[in-house]
């Protein structure tokens, strides 16, 4: 609300035909205790304003997203034949593998040697190396265009994810199974759709989107670690999936849900996709954990347990 500035009459009129200094000077006196009236009133505006918001224009504060999330964007580096964590040591051992993050990986990698490595990542500060079965489109091999690692709190309990603990340093983990049989097998958890396609309901195996679109992969990997191994002779067995919101008495440390969201520039008839591991139910991922244990430690902190959404740099 705008109040009228106070009207004031002429010195003139104040004055009428009197003269003298004295009475000039009484004069001017009344016309400035007019004016801090007048200053008064619209200070007390400007207050009212204030509290009720009738024309102050401060910016308001965004609210975090409540989403407990961090993220790495970690493109296609390389491709060999290769496993770490499944066959150590043993160059062109396994299948087809195209690796993420860190561009040193291969048969011999340790946690030292991706520490020494580069990044394909954003954030560089993520070392870690990532990798899956390649995908071929009639024999041709396709690369992933869009390659997200998000690192999550849900699958758990809000209290549980207040107490989710950093992934350790050197940590491994294999999600999927390369040796699935079919669809109906339990041990896939591979999932495909298609990108902006709702309507294509998603399968463990191939799916056929239309044109313009992108096959889109999806894969989880456990979040329940036994505290003590940072890898098992089956590469499986010292984490688990939790069970009903929390981490089961076997595996205690609620650690962030790494999910693997990848992303192939084709569509169309799914009988010309293969993965070098078989059908599209044998979707895998593995991953080698070389986060700096400060960076891990502050992402977790700020973004996990209290339940915010965070960008790639660990920030809301």
């Amino acid at each position: 609300m705008s109040r009228t500035p106070p009207r004031f009459p002429p010195l003139r009129r104040v004055l009428g035909h009197w003269r003298g200094p004295g009475v000039i000077l009484a004069a001017v006196g009344l016309i400035l205790s007019m004016l801090s009236t007048g200053s008064a009133s619209a200070r007390a505006d400007l207050r009212a304003n204030d509290k009720t918001g009738g024309s102050s224009s401060a910016p308001s504060v965004k609210a975090p997203v409540r989403v407990a999330e961090f993220v790495a964007e970690c493109p296609f580096t390389h491709r060999l034949p290769d496993d770490p964590i499944v066959f150590p040591g043993l160059p062109g051992a396994s299948h087809m593998h195209r690796f993420f993050g860190n561009d040193s990986t291969n048969a011999h990698t340790d946690l030292a040697a991706l520490k020494k490595g580069r990044t394909s990542c954003n954030p560089i500060a993520d070392l870690s190396s990532y990798w899956t079965p390649t995908l071929y489109d009639n024999g041709k091999e396709v690369e992933p265009t869009g390659t997200t690692f998000y690192y999550l709190g849900e699958g758990v309990r809000d209290d549980v994810i207040a107490n989710i603990k950093p992934l350790p340093a050197g940590l491994r983990i294999v999600a999927g199974n390369a040796k699935a049989t079919g669809v109906d097998d339990p041990s896939s958890i591979s999932r495909w759709s298609c990108l902006h396609h709702g309507e294509v309901n998603p399968s463990k195996d191939f799916v056929n989107c239309p044109s313009g679109s992108m096959l889109e992969s999806y894969l989880d990997f456990p979040q329940c670690w036994n505290g003590k191994d940072l890898d098992s002779p089956d590469h499986k067995s010292h984490m688990a999936y939790p069970v009903g919101g929390q981490c089961p008495a076997t595996h205690p440390v609620a650690v962030p849900k790494l999910r693997q969201v990848l992303r192939y520039p084709v569509s169309g008839d799914p009988s010309r996709f293969k993965l070098a591991s078989g059908g599209g139910f044998t979707m895998h991922g593995d991953f080698f954990n070389a986060w700096p244990e400060d960076e891990m430690a502050r992402r977790v902190r700020d973004c996990i347990n209290p339940i915010i959404k965070c960008g790639a740099d660990g920030r809301p």
